[in-house]
């Protein structure tokens, strides 16, 4: 009997915790769903972030690891974002049209660009990154000493090359990643 009663108890607690993360976790998706329509305020709030970050790194000269890894790392965010959800070059069975693809010759059908990051989750990941980077830099034990100009001249080299192939692939493939606004057609009849 002692031994049901510690295994109410123990579920019990289990409930409450499994309650309360999911009301946690409900709260801050209906946070980040009220960010959602207001994009420009959002990329603002970003770079203010970055801004604040690389403010600090400069005023106590060090942590350059964590300046560089965040670097890193959100170059691999942008060319996430830049690429295609299904990338062409991958696509070995051109016959099948099981997806979206892009077009490659002029005759073929428009279908639209889909991002493999959606701008959204690229925003939310630049923030939290960065937010995690500005945290780091309040603990000593992330100021490695390093030779920090190796690291900037490593770091120009790999964006470099990264975005190079890149364009390349963008080239190759026809397709460009940024839209302003829809396409406007004029009227071409003339007036009565």
């Amino acid at each position: 009997m002692m031994q049901d009663a510690d295994l109410t108890g123990t579920t019990q607690q289990k409930n409450v915790v499994s309650q309360a993360w999911t009301r946690l976790s409900q709260s801050y998706s209906g946070m980040l769903d009220s960010f959602t329509p207001f994009t420009r305020t959002r990329w603002l709030t970003a770079i203010l972030v970055i801004v604040a970050f690389v403010c600090r790194i400069l005023y106590l000269q060090g942590w350059y690891i964590v300046t560089y890894a965040l670097g890193i790392y959100h170059l691999n965010l942008f060319i996430a974002f830049l690429t295609p959800k299904i990338d062409p070059a991958m696509d070995f069975d051109a016959d099948d049209d099981s997806g979206p693809a892009l077009p490659t010759r002029i005759g073929e059908e428009f279908r639209p660009f889909i991002r493999r990051l959606p701008e959204f989750k690229f925003w939310l990941s630049v923030t939290r990154s960065t937010l995690i980077a500005l945290i780091c830099t309040f603990f000593d034990c992330f100021n490695i000493p390093v030779f920090w100009p190796i690291l900037v001249m490593y770091f120009i080299t790999l964006l470099c090359i990264t975005m190079k192939r890149q364009i390349k692939h963008m080239v190759k493939y026809r397709y460009i990643p940024f839209t302003h606004s829809k396409p406007r057609y004029q009227n071409n009849e003339a007036p009565n």
